[in-house]
């Protein structure tokens, strides 16, 4: 039954991986392999001679002589962990997309058009690079390459100008997500997971990126593309002081979860929450909404249909959140299996976690950081790697940058791509190399300064 889950997972992430080929959405094949993984695991536990216990971080001794019963109430209780882990991710992630299409919804991000007060071409590449290490950090990787490229297309009308942009926005976008605990998924998870502390993974983690970021950046500043001046496009949008108010605001707010969860102990997604709350009760003020129960006898037309926090709700991602759900299920039962913690045992005993974390951050650009992160998370013993062990730190960097070496390998390469009709080939000969001397670069920081 091992084989046929593994089977399930392969086929499965294969299936992701040729989404466009196939013309079904990724989330399909990921709620698929979820539960026949589970249903796999299910048919197979008396079998199995093998389990591994997520909270100690070691496998379960003599887990073949228990008992039906007793086989069969691990697995609720390994089930039910693992899904209210995996909720924690999801839900935290929910919280943070509605604040930002909240903020989109007041118009906010109109405000940033206003930092960039330049014609320059090599001075515009700066600017946006700057904002998208910083913007991704807070509002994660993929909404700050959205809204990069938007503003990009309100000052240069030219596409062939815009893909140079977009290409060192990707970078910039992946570099900033990986040093802040609410830039990417994968830090996200780290850090939920409890395998580093936010303090830590700034601490350690913003020099590095910095780095991968700055020079990709200066290279590129040389290239023929940034030389010379460009003329803007014409436009009369203008940032309100409602937009200014929500955008600051929502920032400020997400800013502060790490805060919260540093000062009350509780999981991120209660500090996400409060934050979500004050950001939706300040929408609601100012469109002269509230939360009432007596406007629901009125209908949608006269209450939630005018919401700010109901549109939001209604535009998030929800195939990704699915998809993520798919994903770190379907990991999460080779884990209780004992086979990526087996697999990673096995690889400590043939190359250093340095070079294979090098070598996890390089597969990150042609499959999903997600599920490369969540098999990592279970590969190593947390007696022997606890918080804020240098090896979970190499992870989240190598996860988090080394996706910039393809445009497919992260989902603001991905955005970029569709944004911009950016061609794979043409990623991959003007920008990959740069991405790759980057992502070098900044991991080789890491190893003498962790050395």
């Amino acid at each position: 039954m091992e084989v046929f889950i593994v089977v399930v997972f392969v086929l499965g992430y294969l299936a992701i991986t040729l989404e466009h080929s196939l013309k079904i959405d990724k989330l399909v094949p990921a709620l698929a392999m979820m539960a026949l993984a589970w249903t796999g695991v299910a048919f197979g536990l008396q079998d199995f001679t093998g389990w591994f216990d997520s909270h100690a971080s070691k496998l379960i001794e003599g887990f073949a002589d228990f008992l039906p019963e007793e086989k069969h109430h691990l697995l609720e209780a390994t089930l039910l962990h693992h899904f209210g882990k995996t909720c924690e991710i999801l839900i935290f992630l929910i919280g943070a997309m509605t604040i930002v299409e909240i903020i989109d919804h007041f118009n906010g991000f109109a405000t940033i058009k206003g930092f960039i007060k330049t014609n320059k071409k090599r001075t515009l590449l700066w600017i946006v690079a700057i904002l998208g290490f910083v913007l991704s950090a807070i509002i994660d990787n993929l909404t700050a390459t959205i809204v990069l490229i938007t503003i990009l297309r309100k000052l240069l009308p030219d596409a062939k100008d815009r893909v140079w942009y977009a290409g060192l926005i990707i970078i910039a976008a992946n570099a900033g997500g990986a040093w802040s605990p609410i830039g990417d998924v994968t830090t996200t998870m780290l850090w939920m997971g409890k395998k580093v502390t936010a303090e830590k993974l700034v601490e350690y983690l913003i020099i590095p990126s910095l780095i991968c970021m700055v020079i990709p950046v200066l290279i590129g500043s040389f290239l023929p593309a940034f030389k010379g001046t460009f003329e803007s496009s014409d436009d009369t949008e203008k940032a309100t002081k409602t937009g200014k108010l929500m955008l600051y605001l929502g920032l400020a707010l997400i800013v502060f979860v790490p805060i919260f969860k540093t000062v009350t102990h509780l999981p991120p997604y209660v500090g996400m929450m409060f934050s979500l709350s004050i950001v939706a009760l300040v929408a609601e003020f100012i469109t002269n909404k509230k939360f009432s129960l007596n406007q629901m006898q009125h209908g949608e037309d006269a209450g939630h249909h005018n919401s700010p926090t109901f549109r939001a709700l209604s535009k998030i991602e929800m195939p990704s959140i699915l998809f993520f759900l798919g994903i770190l299920m379907t990991v999460a039962a080779l884990e209780s299996l004992g086979l990526i913690f087996s697999f990673g045992q096995e690889v400590q005993q043939v190359m250093s976690n340095e070079l294979f974390i090098l070598l996890l951050g390089a597969g990150s650009a042609v499959i999903d950081n997600v599920p490369l992160v969540a098999a990592s998370m279970g590969m190593y013993d947390m007696s022997v790697f606890p918080i804020d062990d240098h090896v979970w730190h190499f992870i989240a960097y190598a996860a988090g940058t080394g996706g910039s070496m393809l445009i497919i390998g992260s989902a603001a390469g991905v955005v970029a791509m569709g944004m911009e009709k950016i061609s794979f080939f043409w990623y991959l000969k003007n920008i990959a190399w740069l991405a790759l001397i980057g992502y070098v670069a900044g991991y080789a920081f890491m190893f003498f300064f962790h050395s």
